[in-house]
């Protein structure tokens, strides 16, 4: 079986082949852009198509390993399809943009003139325009099935576009860069789509900004309790709920809530900015750093799922992606003790944001464990751990960590952890279900254990150890957790995108599309009959 075999020998810290010793060409190199690969397409053995035998060149990320008849399907199913008239730009653009539309126009006509089944009721300047220029409200069913719709097209195009890559349409980094600000820039200004996560957001900044602490104080406890303009927007499940979010985080909730005031759209309208600007920021650094551009570029910033989820929606994993592969970037061209404290520094911060963010950290550490650079892996621990200490120590103190014991027993519907929940709690009691969901807690992490060395065997050996590590195990924690969202996805996708071509891409494509279907909730209370919800 795949799990008992040993993983593949890869680099080791410094992205150098393991035993080898830095040399100068490594300092100099580590500082200039790496040269751009072309995607080729793979052949049905696993090696390149087109590729003479001998010939030189770096060698993809096929699986080493079978994945079996499934995987052997879907292979086939995909080189059918990138040979046909679907694998072409024009299509494959077309049909992203319709996807991204279509999603938008869930968030323009959104309070017109009263909340969307698929958004938070709230009016941000390009939606009020729509609304002032006769935008009608979209019922339930509509607006339903135009977001079934738009995802799906989303899924698509991004497929497409990867397949017409793949058979040698290699448009400028830059002008999809240019396009996806250009994108990004209009769609900060409509409302936030698909979640109500952002108005939980405002509502912990602006608890922040009255003085309150936003892990112990909730947004039912503001001013007015459930009339109050802040609270009218969270959803009822999430109205007594602290935040369970890092002080980092808390912050620009903070920041946004300190422009918004008493205005609560002003505050939110602040946080899609933000979100939108780490987004491209995140684009950024990719196209930079990648080896291929292109490829980082198409599975980021021209990325129509990620850009519904985590622009569209506004969602703070926007900000987790950017420092954690700022982290992981810097952490693959480790020459310098200072550049040993920026990792540190960079792990805590992203531990101030999200507790998610700790995958990176074991991560960052694999290749230093492999290597037995124990010293190393002390400076860049302990940093890591003092940041992360005083970010919370000297903000709101431990209790910030108090509702992570909650948010711990959260499962979601539909999953097989919520089945189990069901099934039990149907013919066993509550008191059975509240033992079952906590033995969730002790089995579900060495699920995704196996499953991250899984996927991480099924990377090349010379696909550098810390990106396949972050990879593997933000992509299991993804599959495999009891509690889980799509926008959860973005520090696997930030690390896919500078991987080689590999067969996770359809994976996590899949997975990430999976459950944006199921749940697209705007997160008010006339939600509840028909949009699909956690």
């Amino acid at each position: 079986m795949a799990l008992l075999v040993d993983p593949p020998q890869r680099d080791n810290a410094a992205g150098r082949p393991a035993g080898e010793p830095p040399t100068a060409k490594d300092a100099v190199t580590a500082t200039l852009p790496l040269p751009v690969l072309p995607e080729l397409e793979p052949g049905t053995d696993g090696t390149t198509a087109g590729r003479g035998a001998g010939t030189a060149g770096p060698r993809l990320a096929e699986p080493p390993i079978t994945g079996g008849k499934v995987e052997d399907l879907m292979g086939r199913l995909i080189r059918v399809l990138s040979h046909s008239p679907l694998a072409r730009p024009l299509p494959a653009v077309i049909l992203t943009v319709l996807g991204i539309v279509g999603v938008a126009i869930n968030g323009l006509c959104a309070t017109a003139p009263q909340p969307s089944v698929a958004t938070p009721p709230v009016l941000l300047p390009l939606t009020s325009v729509a609304r002032n220029l006769g935008a009608r409200h979209l019922n339930d069913v509509l607006a339903n099935v135009i977001m079934y719709v738009s995802i799906a097209l989303c899924c698509l195009g991004l497929a497409m576009m990867l397949w017409a890559n793949s058979r040698g349409w290699s448009p400028s980094p830059r002008k999809i860069f240019a396009a996806a600000a250009g994108a990004v820039a209009v769609l900060v200004n409509i409302t936030p789509v698909g979640s109500g996560d952002v108005a939980s957001y405002a509502a912990y900044g602006r608890i922040a900004a009255l003085g309150h602490n936003p892990y112990t104080f909730t947004p039912l406890m503001l001013p007015g309790g459930g009339s109050n303009p802040y609270t009218m927007i969270v959803g009822v499940k999430w109205q007594n709920t602290p935040s369970d979010y890092g002080p980092v985080a808390t912050w620009t909730h903070l920041l946004a809530a300190l422009v918004g005031g008493e205005r609560a759209w002003l505050t939110i309208w602040m946080l899609m900015i933000m979100m939108g600007a780490a987004f491209l920021a995140t684009g950024y650094v990719l196209v930079r750093t990648a080896e291929n551009p292109v490829r980082a570029a198409l599975l980021w910033v021209a990325n129509p799922i990620l850009i519904m989820e985590l622009v569209m929606g506004g969602h703070l994993d926007a900000l987790l992606a950017l420092v954690a592969i700022a982290a992981v970037v810097l952490a693959r061209r480790c020459l310098r003790i200072w550049h040993e404290v920026g990792i540190g520094v960079l792990v805590g911060i992203a531990g101030g944001i999200k507790i998610n963010a700790a995958f990176v950290a074991v991560a960052i550490a694999i290749p230093l464990i492999h290597d037995r650079a124990w010293a190393r892996l002390a400076r860049i621990g302990a940093v890591a751990g003092v940041t992360t200490f005083c970010l919370y120590a000297f903000s709101y103190g431990l209790t910030a960590l108090k509702p992570l014991r909650d948010a711990s027993a959260y499962v979601i519907s539909p999953t097989l952890w919520r089945l189990t929940q069901v099934t039990v709690q149907h013919y066993y009691g509550d008191h059975a279900m509240a033992t079952v969901t906590s033995t969730f807690g002790y089995i579900w992490p060495p699920l995704m254990l196996l499953l991250a060395w899984y996927l991480y065997n099924r990377l090349s050996p010379d696909v550098p150890t810390v990106l396949a590590a972050t990879c593997a195990l933000t992509f299991a924690w993804m599959v495999v957790a009891p509690w889980q969202l799509p926008w959860y996805s973005s520090v696997a996708w930030v690390t896919l995108a500078l991987l080689p071509r590999n067969s996770l891409t359809r994976w996590l494509t899949i997975a990430t599309g999976t459950l944006a279907f199921m749940h697209f909730n705007g997160g008010h209370p006339t939600n509840m009959p028909t949009g699909p919800t956690p």
